[in-house]
């Protein structure tokens, strides 16, 4: 089979080839799937530049999207021919979804309703899966105020969306005009340009001065920042999925004790069972109604890994990048 892969951590140029590896076959309890996309995150390019190497050879993604093409014993032969979107599929283990089969355990391919794309699939295991259990640990959010951080993002796009048809009140931070109008599109009533507005500042004039009552954030190390500025009202939560600083982040303790603030962080390559479970059902239950928009922002060959790889890093796409594997 076709595959990328890499040896070595280091820049996608320097590292990143393209080639044939051994078609994978499936043991007791896996099914291979022929994928047709499969999803670049920032996660992987992170992984690729520094994350010990899982095996000798990785190849990388963990999000992807095809057709079950054979199983293993144990799986049932009813799920040949399934179309089926992937999560996990290089969380601790060497073989991603950047080739053109891939193996894992059966319960990681998920069935894909007709409606919806392969290339949209291809951004259900990081993306829609964080959006999803994001939205589940603010709780309740039906006529609540919340802000989405990155609104505009790859995650922050699905969370508007799900926060809004959820009957929350969103408010989005952009960071261009463009962007705005993206997130607005998802169901944000308001956006804050974070670039060159006062965030906390607008925050309290959107909400007649009590902050919001919920945050979903893509980064603690700038939001950590605006919590003593009353951005999130006393005995609110957020719920933190990632920050832009490898290191530790300082919070303002005696401002999040005295206000009852609730802070809640996860990795959504390491769900509970139940929360994955849950998780699934909830998406699953989206895809099959459509209620869902999806956003490609980029589609690269498998020989064109390297140019997907920089435009994640720039930061340069709008929506998900997706590599193409048909």
């Amino acid at each position: 089979m076709r595959a990328a892969s890499y040896t070595r951590n280091g820049p996608a140029r320097d590292v990143l080839e393209v080639g044939e590896l051994p078609t994978p076959e499936p043991a007791a309890g896996e099914v291979r799937v022929r994928l047709h996309a499969s999803g670049v995150n920032p996660s992987d390019v992170k992984g690729r530049m520094g994350r010990p190497l899982a095996g000798p050879r990785v190849v990388p993604h963990s999000d992807g999207a095809g057709i079950v093409e054979a199983v293993g014993p144990g799986v049932p032969a009813g799920r040949i021919g399934e179309r089926v979107w992937i999560w996990n599929g290089q969380w601790q283990r060497p073989f991603g979804t950047a080739a053109e089969y891939i193996v894992l355990p059966a319960d990681q391919a998920v069935r894909l309703p007709e409606r919806v794309s392969f290339e949209a699939g291809a951004c259900m295991g990081i993306p829609a899966l964080t959006a999803v259990q994001a939205v589940r640990l603010l709780g309740p959010v039906a006529g609540r105020t919340i802000l989405v951080t990155g609104a505009s993002s790859a995650v922050g796009h699905y969370v508007t969306q799900i926060a809004a048809q959820a009957g929350a009140r969103v408010l989005g931070t952009v960071g261009s005009p463009t962007k705005a109008e993206h997130a607005r599109a998802a169901g944000a009533e308001a956006t804050i340009a974070y670039k060159t507005e006062d965030v906390a500042g607008r925050v309290k004039e959107l909400t007649q001065g009590r902050g919001v009552d919920g945050i979903v954030d893509m980064d603690l190390s700038s939001t950590a920042r605006l919590l003593p500025d009353g951005v999130l009202a006393s005995h609110g939560r957020l719920v933190c999925y990632g920050s832009n600083v490898p290191g530790d982040v300082t919070v303002p303790f005696r401002d999040l004790l005295f206000r009852s603030i609730d802070l809640r962080f996860f990795l959504v390559y390491d769900l509970t069972p139940e929360d994955r479970r849950t998780a699934l059902a909830s998406l699953n239950a989206m895809l099959e109604a459509g209620s869902l928009a999806h956003t490609v922002g980029a589609r690269f060959p498998l020989d064109g890994i390297v140019d997907a790889h920089e435009a994640v890093e720039a930061g340069s796409v709008l929506g998900n990048v997706v590599i193409d594997l048909t």
